[in-house]
């Protein structure tokens, strides 16, 4: 089944045009990865997806339904998930409270913080917690935490709100190499038990070719390539513009 479908996307600045006429789709319980090298256009394509930043042309259709003109909140509350290149935590609270905030807001219970103070979905911050691998360090300031695990407390707090999409910015920036395909490999499997369709944008190519089930190839804002990852690893024009003329 197709969550997210994206048709003729368009985005220019002045006279540089980010994007050009971008068309794909990702399906449930599929890892689709964006590629690229600098200033292809995946930030702002992933921008358009999530919207900061509005098209000049083309569709953005999550589940059959235009996202364009909504809100970022509102794509959120619609089953749209982010995790970002930065991680976004907050590390005055502890790993399980963070996740307590997000299910919060996925209960629009936001208007009473005090709820954190009476543990307030602390099981289900526990239980969600547990699926990444973090129950144990629940009670740790997430200040405290070594990058590698802040990286599975956001994805913990992007599955709070039962995200039917989730989209990732570089998830595996800043981490060592085996902490990187254990968080890509949880989230495929997250992915896959859930039904949860994923579009991930990363510069680590191991990462894109071991783990992504498809792959489109951003190049001056246009789209390239797509396909299986062998398939996009033996292309010519992927390789001259992207992953050089030897050996991927």
């Amino acid at each position: 089944m197709t969550v997210l479908a994206i048709r003729n996307l368009a985005k220019a600045y002045g006279g540089v045009q980010a994007v050009r006429d971008v068309s794909f789709v990702v399906a449930a319980g599929e890892l689709l990865a964006m590629i690229g090298p600098n200033g292809a256009g995946k930030t702002t394509c992933f921008n358009m997806l999530n919207g900061q930043v509005t098209p000049d042309a083309g569709s953005v259709e999550f589940e059959g339904r235009s996202l364009l003109g909504l809100t970022p909140r509102q794509i959120w509350r619609l089953g749209v998930g982010r995790t970002f290149q930065i991680t976004a935590t907050f590390g005055s609270m502890t790993v399980r409270e963070n996740v307590q905030m997000a299910l919060l807001s996925h209960h629009r219970r936001l208007w009473s913080l005090t709820a954190l103070a009476t543990r307030s979905y602390a099981d289900d911050a526990d239980a969600l917690l547990a699926r990444v691998g973090m129950r144990e360090q629940a009670d740790r300031p997430c200040a405290v935490l070594a990058y590698g695990d802040l990286k599975r407390v956001e994805l913990a707090v992007a599955l709070a709100n039962r995200p039917r999409l989730l989209l990732m910015d570089e998830p595996t920036a800043g981490m060592a190499p085996r902490e990187r395909n254990e968080l890509m490999q949880l989230a495929a499997e997250l992915a896959r038990s859930g039904g949860i369709a994923v579009l991930f944008t990363e510069h680590d190519m191991d990462v894109v070719f071991t783990h992504a089930d498809r792959v489109i190839v951003l190049s001056g804002g246009e789209l390239i390539a797509a396909g299986r990852p062998d398939a996009v690893r033996a292309d010519a024009r992927v390789r001259e513009v992207y992953l050089g003329t030897g050996d991927a």
